[in-house]
């Protein structure tokens, strides 16, 4: 059995066909005494509804996937690096892109007669942007082979202007250190500088640029604290909002099966009060007709005994 084949076959399928296909191939593998495909097909899992929408995407939409996957290597490399100029513009692209891909994604998931909640179109965007931060997960999404929505991405927060700035190295030319009074008392304008104040001006130049530097690493860092703290925030909203929406989704159907209960049950009271009522009359039609049997049996006794009586001829 070619598992690779299989393997794309049951992905591009809805994930409520995805079990019974891969069980059918599992039995064809096992009748066919190839226990190494049917033990690799079985380790296929069913992907959730929202990595299966996401996987559409890949799959249909291959020009579009492969753009988004390039915005997904820019990022990466641009954190690597710390390029400030990098980060701003693919942070604009991807927040443009998972927004309209997640909702192509969802009118593909329509398309194929299986449309999905906001809920759902929520997880699709956390699962594109797991793409975009995760370099297996984008693997597995180009694929089309997605199982699980990803963790919520974080570390690829904001990067202001002054931090980008600090972040690049500096081509200005470096302004000149402060002279001290007593430098100044001592300089002479028709007096050369010796080695002494060229060696001395060189070191309060590297004193400067390892300031800045060590200024530009705090800056970075602080700025991707405050990004992974605010993602964090909103990982922890987008999951309340999730767990809400899911039990709202269980509450309603729980009414929906005590409505369906509550149809059920007046239904049966009306049917037994029916039934009661017909018992109630069958009851009295029989009443009435023992009566009457017993008013007959009595009188053919007292009949029987007159004539028992009467002596013989």
């Amino acid at each position: 059995m070619d598992v690779e084949r299989v393997a794309e076959e049951l992905y591009g399928l809805k994930p409520a066909e995805f079990v019974p296909a891969r069980d059918r191939y599992v039995a064809e593998a096992r009748e066919a005494k190839d226990t190494a495909a049917a033990k690799a097909v079985a380790a296929l899992r069913r992907p959730a509804l929202a990595a299966w929408a996401a996987n559409l995407l890949a799959r249909q939409k291959r020009q579009e996937a492969e753009q988004f996957l390039a915005v997904g290597e820019t990022l990466r490399e641009a954190h690597r690096t710390l390029d400030g100029e990098q980060l701003r513009t693919a942070s604009r692209q991807r927040n443009q892109l998972v927004t309209s891909l997640a909702r192509t994604a969802a009118d593909l998931a329509k398309e194929a007669g299986q449309p999905v909640s906001d809920t759902v179109l929520h997880e699709i965007e956390q699962t594109l942007h797991g793409v975009l931060a995760d370099q297996d997960v984008a693997e597995d999404w180009s694929r089309g082979r997605l199982v699980k929505v990803p963790e919520i991405a974080v570390g690829f927060g904001a990067v202001t202007p002054e931090a980008a700035a600090l972040a690049r190295p500096s081509t200005a030319e470096p302004s000149p250190p402060e002279s001290s009074p007593e430098e100044k008392r001592k300089s002479d304008p028709g007096k050369k500088p010796g080695k002494e104040s060229g060696v001395k001006s060189g070191r309060d130049e590297d004193a400067r640029r390892r300031r800045d530097l060590e200024r530009a690493r705090t800056t970075a860092g602080e700025a991707e604290a405050e990004a992974v703290r605010r993602e964090r925030e909103l990982a922890e909203a987008r999951d309340a909002r999730r767990v809400a929406g899911q039990e709202a989704e269980a509450t309603a159907e729980r009414v929906r099966g005590l409505e369906h209960e509550l149809r059920e049950t007046r239904q049966a009271k009306q049917e037994a009060g029916t039934a009661a009522t017909k018992a109630a009359k069958a009851v009295t039609a029989a009443e009435r007709a023992a009566r009457q049997a017993r008013r007959t049996a009595e009188q053919a006794a007292r009949a029987l005994r007159d004539m028992e009586r009467q002596p013989e001829p």
